[in-house]
C-alpha cells in the first residue's frame, strides 16, 4: 500500500504522557511521537533498530549516549543500534518523527 491515512493507523502509548502512531514498509517505519504534557520521559533504553528523527513542534531534551542536546522544530538526529538513548519533553508538548531501519515489530 503506497499510501497511509494516519488517523487509522495504529496509536501506543509507550509510556506515560507519550504515545506514538505508525506506518511502515517492508524495511522502514515512521513512527509520530507525542509527547503531550511537560516532562513526559522516554527512559533509557536501546534497540538493535537504526533510528533517526526530526523535531516537529515544542522541545525535548534528547540524550544519546553520554550526549544531550534540545531538540526543536527542524532538528535531526540519528541515534545508532544498540546505543543508549532517552527523551524527555521540556515546557510543555512536544512532536516528533522517528524512522526505523528495520521496522519494529512491538511498534505495529
Amino acid at each position: 500500500m503506497p499510501f497511509f491515512d494516519l488517523a487509522t493507523q495504529p496509536t501506543h502509548s509507550i509510556f506515560p504522557g507519550v504515545t506514538i502512531t505508525t506506518a511502515w514498509g517492508d524495511r522502514l517505519m515512521l513512527s509520530f511521537v507525542t509527547f503531550d504534557r511537560p516532562e513526559a520521559l522516554v527512559p533509557t533504553h536501546q534497540h538493535p533498530h537504526e533510528q533517526m528523527g526530526m523535531g516537529l513542534e515544542g522541545e525535548f531534551e534528547l540524550i544519546i549516549a553520554d550526549e544531550a542536546r534540545l531538540i526543536r522544530a527542524g532538528d535531526s538526529y540519528l541515534i545508532p543500534s544498540n546505543t543508549p538513548h532517552s527523551a524527555r519533553s521540556v515546557g510543555g508538548p512536544a512532536r516528533a518523527l522517528d524512522v526505523f531501519s528495520p521496522p519494529r515489530d512491538d511498534y505495529k
